[in-house]
C-alpha cells in the first residue's frame, strides 16, 4: 500500500487508535485487524493504558494497509521488534477482528488468550461483548 514510516505517538485515544507525527502533522492509526473494547466497556481503559503505556512518547513503525471510512490510516504498529496490534490480542485487551482480518498470527493469539483465560477472557461470556455488538447498542 505504502512505505512503511516512522513517528512519534503523540495521543493514544483508546486501545486501537493512537496519533502519530509524520512530518508535522498528526496522523490518526486505527491498528489493522483487532478491535479494542470500547471506553465505557469492561478492560476499554485498560486497554488504552496498555497502549499508552507501549506507545505513547515512542517512535513506532507504521505499516499501513489502507484508509478506514472515517479517514484514519489502518496500520500495523510496531514499537522496536514489538507488533502492538498483536501484543494488544495476547495481552487479552482486544479481539481479533474477524470481519477485516484474517491473519492467522491474531488469530492465535486470541485462541491462546481465550485458553489462559487472559484480560477480558477471564470474564463470563455473557458479560464479554465484542466491541462491534457493542457499537450497535451504543447507536
Amino acid at each position: 500500500f505504502s512505505q512503511p514510516w516512522e513517528g512519534k505517538t503523540v495521543a493514544v485515544l483508546d486501545g486501537d487508535t493512537i496519533e502519530v507525527l509524520k512530518e508535522g502533522k498528526a496522523i490518526r492509526i486505527r491498528l489493522a485487524g483487532i478491535d479494542c473494547p470500547e471506553k465505557q466497556q469492561d478492560f476499554g481503559q485498560a486497554a488504552k493504558r496498555f497502549c499508552s503505556a507501549l506507545t505513547f512518547g515512542k517512535t513506532v513503525k507504521v505499516i499501513s494497509t489502507g484508509i478506514d471510512r472515517y479517514g484514519r490510516t489502518i496500520a500495523d504498529v510496531y514499537v522496536d521488534e514489538v507488533w502492538v496490534n498483536k501484543k494488544l490480542v495476547e495481552e487479552g485487551l482486544a479481539w481479533h477482528y474477524k470481519k477485516y482480518s484474517s491473519s492467522e498470527e491474531l488469530a492465535e493469539a486470541e485462541t491462546k488468550a481465550r485458553d489462559e483465560k487472559i484480560g477480558l477472557w477471564k470474564r463470563k461470556t455473557e458479560k464479554r461483548i465484542a466491541p462491534w455488538d457493542f457499537r450497535k447498542t451504543e447507536k
